[in-house]
């Protein structure tokens, strides 16, 4: 399978996407479902960046919420894909993680009514655009705790071939207006996401940013 055939799977998790739903994607295995977590997310844990109540945004079958698990932080997923949200529940019990998976589009996460200190995003922001993307990006300010930090890794301008439909190579200018409200910058930093596909895995960014106070101005980092 090459890039394309990553991207396309990609692309297709955005929310609505035509002709299919998001059970359609975990029919068979995607090739973002590695079975373990994301390098980069892993070394954040190993630095104890991981912290409090954790919130796994578009977690698939949920190997970032079941890490947070195993460092015995109160951990959630959410994903609109309910075959996918059960395969992760299957893994918290298999394992004997305590882990709760909930089938919730990220762009409401204000309806869960609750507030995270973590919240941990793979592949799932880079889907987004124009009102999708101002709305996930509300949401994600509505349940992140003052002082509370978001991780993303999301494709880079980087890879040299862009993705077909709504996945789209990411630039550091693009991240950096979307976080301009609310939130500090923390760092922006070259990193990849691993992929079945791609024994190289894909160029991506991984940001971090803090959630600033209400009434206080964000900065770049």
């Amino acid at each position: 399978m090459n890039h394309d055939n990553v991207a396309a799977e990609h692309m297709a998790r955005a929310p609505h996407h035509p002709g299919r739903t998001p059970d359609d994607l975990y029919l068979s295995r995607p090739p973002w479902d590695i079975g373990r977590p994301q390098p980069a997310f892993l070394a954040l844990a190993d630095a104890g960046a991981i912290r409090g109540r954790v919130l796994d945004t578009g977690c698939g079958t949920g190997e970032h919420a079941l890490m947070a698990a195993g460092l015995g932080l109160d951990a959630t997923g959410a994903d609109l894909a309910s075959n996918a949200v059960q395969t992760a529940r299957d893994k918290a019990r298999e394992r004997g993680l305590e882990a709760r998976f909930l089938v919730h589009d990220a762009r409401r996460l204000g309806d869960l009514g609750e507030s995270f200190d973590t919240i941990l995003d793979c592949g799932l922001f880079h889907l987004f655009a124009g009102e999708d993307r101002a709305a996930y990006v509300d949401a994600l300010r509505s349940v992140v705790a003052d002082g509370g930090r978001y991780f993303m890794l999301a494709f880079s301008d980087r890879e040299p071939r862009e993705r077909p439909g709504r996945a789209h190579n990411l630039t550091r200018e693009e991240i950096e207006a979307a976080f301009a409200d609310g939130w500090h910058i923390d760092s922006i930093e070259e990193a990849t996401i691993d992929s079945l596909a791609d024994p190289e895995g894909i160029q991506a960014w991984l940001t971090a940013v803090t959630r600033l106070p209400s009434g206080n101005a964000g900065t770049a980092c």
